[in-house]
């Protein structure tokens, strides 16, 4: 991943990936750098969810984003035990 895409991940995961289980295939991130952009990705999905509670619609929700990240997390932070 180069500077311009890692600048642009940080702020916006999905300006890069689709999919949380698309950042984790990456081979070119370590650990610490994916916990990151999940950990970006995991707020921006829970304000979404507070916007929705908030009768305000969240555009291109998906249903288990939420949980599809905390697994991936899960998953980075077993493997640094």
């Amino acid at each position: 991943m180069d500077a311009a895409q890692w600048d642009t991940a940080r702020l916006d995961p999905t300006a890069v990936f689709r999919r949380p289980h698309e950042l984790m295939a990456r081979d070119d991130l370590s650990d610490a750098q994916k916990i990151e952009l999940l950990r970006r990705w995991e707020y921006d999905a829970r304000e979404l969810e507070i916007a929705e509670e908030e009768n305000m619609p969240a555009p291109g929700e998906f249903d288990d984003l939420l949980d599809e990240i905390l697994d991936c997390l899960r998953q980075l932070e077993a493997g640094a035990k």
